[in-house]
């Protein structure tokens, strides 16, 4: 455990803290769901009678995004979220303490032996599912997941609007909102980072999306960008 001299709500994202260090530095944070848990060796800090932990943005594009001025935070205390690329847990528990008890994340990950790793850190967190399942087949988690408030989406797959957009026509709701963390070298290594980003941002629009803001997220992840959107049936 960390000491602190102050942890305070963001003034602009709701439920994402400011953590200030005696060093004088600051860290973004959320209040922890599962106290005295970590998930990727994260440092947590104690401020009153409440744990938080440090959201690193160099392991969370999402933290990444905020810190680079991202227009506002979508993720709502008490959303249900469908997360596409769920990895291991990183983001899906920040995203996991920004809804609450209230709130369900359904993380949906392909390979089976980082789902293995994202379960470990579900049985401390009630409101995290893990879900075995491949994004591009939308279809076959129907049974599972409900209509939501939000799509978050970090896949290493080309086309990756398209798969947002298959999966928004299954499960989110009107004037629903996407975080979509666009990776160019996973869709094509031989055009310009720019151009992924206009053609995947032009397939959102295509297919009902209006774009809110893009946030390129260097310097913390190269070739990046965070698209906020929402949803119109």
């Amino acid at each position: 455990m960390v000491e602190a001299v102050n942890i305070f709500e963001h003034d602009k994202y709701k439920r994402v803290y400011v953590v200030e260090l005696e060093d004088g530095s600051t860290r973004l944070a959320t209040e922890n769901l599962a106290p005295g848990k970590r998930v990727y060796g994260e440092r947590l800090f104690r401020w009153g009678e409440k744990e938080y932990r440090e959201w690193n943005a160099y392991r969370s594009k999402l933290a990444a995004a905020l810190l680079k001025g991202m227009v506002e935070l979508p993720v709502r205390e008490g959303d249900s979220v469908l997360y596409l690329g769920a990895g291991s847990g990183t983001t899906p528990s920040h995203v996991s303490d920004i809804v609450g008890p209230e709130g369900r994340v359904y993380g949906v990950e392909f390979a089976p032996r980082v789902v293995r790793e994202l379960i470990v850190v579900a049985e401390d967190r009630p409101n995290l599912y893990p879900i075995l399942g491949d994004a591009r087949f939308p279809e076959k988690y129907r049974g599972v997941v409900e209509v939501v408030d939000g799509i978050y989406a970090d896949v290493a797959q080309p086309e990756q609007a398209k798969l947002v957009a298959r999966n928004a026509a299954f499960y989110l709701k009107n004037n629903g909102w996407l975080l979509l963390a666009i990776k160019a070298r996973s869709i094509d290594v031989t055009k310009e980072p720019s151009e992924i980003y206009k053609h995947e941002i032009n397939t959102l629009k295509e297919n009902g999306f209006s774009i809110v803001d893009v946030v390129h997220l260097e310097p913390f992840d190269k070739d990046h960008a965070m698209v906020y959107a929402r949803y119109k049936r």
